[in-house]
């Protein structure tokens, strides 16, 4: 119950955060003392774990979202141009969280109504609430993850196939989201690669054949996949194709 807490807890926030709201969070006495009995040593216990947990939970939403292909993404394509440090590292990440909360927004607002706002009515509890807001995202993740790819980690567990979504737990659905992620981001990446690397290799037949043999092809051919992504418009074409990638 603790990880499902600390999710609860974070969902709570992103949703409100999307939403344009304030989070509403509970309020957590800490103090020192020593526990009269073995009650109080659990409560406590449960307590540091959760504070743990919600460490490690911004992580967790971040592989639960479509930031992991969309930052895989733009590392390729910054690779693939040989444009070095530019954009920056931070600036590639700023543009994957904007287009993460973007593309995400929907799914937010969806959980957001039919979790997190009867819980803060104080019409549900919270462990269904976080059944009840957690099933968006456990829908899109599964809508953009292989069946391949799902009957992995059942197969390292010796599990059976389940019949609904409902009986896949999220220790199943995300880590076979994210390498279905990764696959399709490398899958894109590749695709990026192609025009580039036709500009390199035709910038490197024309040198050879003037002789140039000592003149790096990058410095001559870097300056053309720069022209050649601005003619085309790439970064709307790119952040167009990637956002409409996600079912």
């Amino acid at each position: 119950m603790s990880l499902k807490l600390s999710l609860w807890l974070l969902w709570v926030g992103f949703s409100s955060l999307a939403l344009g709201a304030e989070p509403t969070l509970p309020t957590v006495n800490l103090s020192i003392g020593a526990p009269t009995d073995p009650g109080d040593l659990v409560s406590t216990l449960n307590i540091v774990v959760v504070l743990t947990l919600l460490v490690l939970a911004p992580s967790l939403v971040l592989v639960m979202t479509s930031f992991t292909r969309l930052i895989i993404v733009f590392s390729f394509l910054r690779t693939a141009m040989g444009t070095q440090q530019s954009p920056p590292t931070q600036l590639l990440v700023s543009l994957a969280m904007v287009l993460t909360f973007f593309i995400m927004e929907p799914i937010a607002k969806q959980s957001y109504e039919i979790g997190i706002k009867p819980y803060l009515a104080k019409e549900i509890p919270y462990d269904v609430a976080f059944v009840k807001s957690v099933g968006p995202f456990k829908e899109f993740m599964i809508r953009n993850t292989r069946e391949k790819d799902l009957a992995l980690f059942y197969r390292i567990r010796g599990m059976e196939n389940p019949q609904t979504i409902e009986d896949i737990p999220l220790t199943m659905v995300i880590p076979a989201f994210m390498i279905s992620e990764m696959k399709t981001a490398f899958q894109i990446g590749f695709l990026i690669y192609l025009p580039f690397l036709v500009i390199d290799m035709v910038i490197s037949s024309i040198l050879m054949a003037m002789g140039m043999m000592m003149l790096p092809p990058v410095m001559i051919s870097l300056p053309f996949k720069i022209l050649v992504f601005v003619l085309v418009d790439g970064f709307n074409l790119l952040v167009g194709s990637l956002v409409e990638s996600f079912k």
